[in-house]
């Protein structure tokens, strides 16, 4: 799902003063976030006056010239940014282009690993966001598990080789209702069948409270496990604040537990999303400093 919504670079930059305070985690943003309407260098320098030092990424790179690399990646050095994950091969919401659950889709799925690997090592990104996959018509339940687990090991041990960690988000059956793993639960024991050190879950908060809570029971449960936190509210997918889930609350929870990876704003703006990421990212360093 990505954002329309345009940037307002009159609004000021609320929350980022924080700047001097510091989270036991790293607070990252999907660019989608702020817009499309933009030039990407130009969202890079909201991203930086908000306060962020790392950007995730979901397909931006996807035309770019070896011209548009060296420019992009000169504007994240100068910013003090640097692309920390990107969402491998997505075509739509909680779809990828080619399936791991399916076996006669898997050495088309880590052909694609592959190819996005060689993007990584141009922008200098250590973690891809992919998808468990579709339910297979005709295909026993059993042998898609079985197909998804090898196919996520085979994964692991190619983007590990290069030192970039795999990680499997956990989508709500509202946006896929194919999805092979039914609630996060689900998506945390299929990477630990995978039993790899470089997978882990992309642990999606929004799609999460949707697909059965216990958001805080499974960060006590499967921390471990955790790679990167998505923060979304819910109803709508807007900005922490808007919706039922409390948001500071998990951040000190994650304190307490000592995550140290990736919190990541992914969210539809409800007005400038420059000033929204800002507060988010503020709210964010307050609740896990508390």
């Amino acid at each position: 799902m990505r954002s329309d919504l345009t940037i307002d670079r009159s609004a000021p930059a609320v929350g980022a003063g924080a700047s001097s305070m510091k989270a036991p985690f790293e607070v990252s943003v999907m660019l989608w976030t702020l817009g499309t309407h933009l030039p990407l260098d130009e969202r890079l320098e909201s991203v930086a006056e908000a306060g962020y030092r790392a950007v995730e990424l979901a397909g931006e790179y996807a035309t770019w010239s070896e011209d548009d690399f060296r420019r992009h990646n000169a504007t994240k050095r100068a910013l003090g940014i640097t692309f920390d994950c990107i969402a491998s091969s997505m075509v739509g919401p909680g779809r990828a282009r080619h399936n791991a659950s399916d076996p006669s889709q898997c050495e088309d799925f880590l052909a694609d690993v592959r190819t996005d690997l060689k993007i990584m090592k141009k922008i200098e990104c250590p973690e891809m966001i992919v998808m468990a996959g579709d339910l297979v018509p005709g295909l026993s339940p059993h042998a898609q598990y079985d197909t998804c687990v090898a196919t996520l090991k085979r994964a692991a041990e190619v983007a590990g080789s290069q030192g970039v960690t795999v990680l499997v988000e956990n989508v709500d059956l509202e946006e896929n209702p194919n999805y092979i793993a039914r609630t996060a639960a689900d998506v945390f024991q299929l990477v630990a069948d995978v039993g790899h050190p470089q997978i882990k879950v992309c642990y999606d908060l929004y799609h999460a409270q949707i697909s059965g809570g216990n958001l805080i029971a499974n960060l006590e449960r499967y921390i471990d496990l955790v790679g990167k936190v998505h923060i979304g509210d819910v109803p709508g997918h807007h900005e922490p604040g808007t919706g039922e889930i409390n948001f500071s609350n998990i951040y000190k929870k994650l304190a307490e537990l000592d995550y140290d990876g990736y919190v990541a704003m992914e969210f539809l703006a409800t007005a400038d999303p420059v000033t929204a990421i800002a507060r988010a990212r503020g709210d964010a360093l307050v609740a896990s400093s508390a």
